[in-house]
């Protein structure tokens, strides 16, 4: 614990002991009282200022220290990050980043924004009212329809990358067109809606974007996972972000991989225990801020759990 200690004391500078805990100045908020609370035996933090607050003290380290620093933190604690694998992963990013292919809105788009006396703005209104879809949502997605060509009969719910440029969409029926969803035939290894997440706060991985619509900073994963070498996981990487993790019941098979996959590299992570068969896109706001405010956090030894019982 001293060697530990010592490591906090040259990142953060002099604390205090009180009650078992080491108080420091706060990292992140820059207050000048040491309210920056730290339990080194039980690897929690938290500042009683900003709030900022974690259960693994690796993270701090990683944000606010130097390679030596993580390098000795990683001997001592046995953590199973490899730096040199995350680096060799930005180093890859820079060499195979490719230009992002810009779209155009689909023929015949029109706004929801922007009230109409047609019959297909009419009826998409009803579909997202049923879905449980509010005017604010409307507003905040940027959503939209199309009452002609390919993409007639369906709502579209653009992305945007951090340039503010269209890079996705998703086109979902609202008139029972035998396919459900007709999307853009251009790769899906983005952020959905970049523009719009805060990667400086706890992000939510979802499926679909109707699920996204529903929770908070969210970001849809479009039925597909996450890898080491997916846009998503690296901006979460860079970021040190926290995750919560609310895929839909049934792919629990798919939840246990990337949580393994964010807990290596020594992410913070939660999630949801649904309590029915419901996805966050069936249910009301006010039980997924429910189920999201009772999330636990997760550790290695809870998927090996779940794994046991799946049995």
């Amino acid at each position: 614990m001293n060697e530990k200690l010592s490591i906090l004391h040259n990142i953060l500078g002099r604390s205090y002991k009180s009650n078992g805990e080491h108080l420091f100045a706060c990292p992140y908020c820059g207050h000048p009282k040491n309210k920056f609370s730290i339990n080194i035996e039980k690897n929690v933090y938290k500042c009683w200022i900003c709030d900022a607050r974690g259960k693994n003290l690796f993270r701090v380290i990683k944000k606010f220290g130097n390679r030596s620093q993580l390098e000795h933190w990683k001997q001592i604690t046995g953590n199973v990050e490899d730096l040199n694998k995350i680096n060799f992963l930005f180093q890859k990013e820079e060499k195979e980043e490719k230009r992002e292919i810009i779209l155009n809105m689909p023929e015949g788009f029109k706004t929801l924004t922007r009230p109409s006396n047609s019959r297909s703005y009419r009826a998409a209104l009803r579909y997202l009212s049923n879905r449980g879809i509010e005017k604010i949502d409307i507003l905040r997605w940027k959503m939209g329809y199309c009452d002609s060509g390919k993409f007639k009969d369906r709502i579209i719910i653009p992305s945007f990358n951090l340039d503010g440029n269209l890079n996705y969409y998703i086109a979902r029926t609202y008139a029972d067109n035998y396919k459900r969803y007709l999307n853009p035939s251009v790769s899906r290894d983005i952020v959905f809606n970049e523009l719009s997440v805060d990667f400086d706060r706890e992000i939510t991985i979802v499926e679909g974007v109707f699920d996204a619509i529903k929770a908070s900073n969210a970001v849809p994963i479009l039925g597909s996972t996450i890898r080491e070498t997916s846009k998503l996981f690296r901006k979460i990487l860079q970021n040190d972000t926290p995750v919560l993790l609310a895929l839909d019941p049934d792919a629990s098979k798919k939840t246990n991989s990337i949580r393994k996959l964010i807990l290596k590299y020594g992410i913070e992570v939660r999630q949801i225990k649904y309590q029915d068969r419901r996805d966050l896109g069936e249910m009301t706001k006010q039980e997924v801020r429910l189920l999201s405010n009772n999330a636990p956090y997760m550790d290695a030894f809870d998927g090996l759990v779940e794994a046991i019982n799946s049995l």
